[in-house]
């Protein structure tokens, strides 16, 4: 156990992370559950699993978590281009390796949502 304990150490002395963290998304609409989502990242291993999903499918956008600061207003503006987008049948799962430090966007509707995980509104007809 200590050994285990040192080696994680070390490697976060180097910038290597091996925590886990779990991102979970639930959605109800009137009470009835639409969208469960479980994503664990471990290690760079990114398992995400639809467990639940109205529409059948779970629809992942996953973003970097880095943002820069524009050049106008000062202020973070996080980068627009999301990483990777898929989609995940109801009851499976999809792994995907070499994910580090992201923001993850999960909706039961296809698309691909902005960076603060809101769908883009239609545009107006001219």
């Amino acid at each position: 156990m200590k050994l285990s304990a040192l080696l994680y150490f070390l490697l976060s002395l180097f910038g290597v992370d091996v925590g886990r963290s779990t991102f979970v998304d639930r959605v109800s609409i009137d009470g009835v559950q639409s969208l469960y989502s479980k994503a664990t990242v471990e290690a760079g291993v990114a398992r995400f699993e639809c467990l639940r999903s109205a529409s059948g499918q779970c629809y992942y956008t996953v973003f970097p978590r880095d943002c820069a600061a524009t050049s106008t207003t000062g202020r973070n503006a996080c980068v627009s281009e999301p990483i990777k987008r898929f989609s995940v049948a109801n009851g499976d799962s999809r792994q995907i390796t070499g994910l580090h430090d992201f923001r993850l966007c999960v909706s039961e509707k296809d698309g691909t949502p902005g960076t603060g995980c809101q769908m883009p509104a239609p545009k107006a007809a001219h």
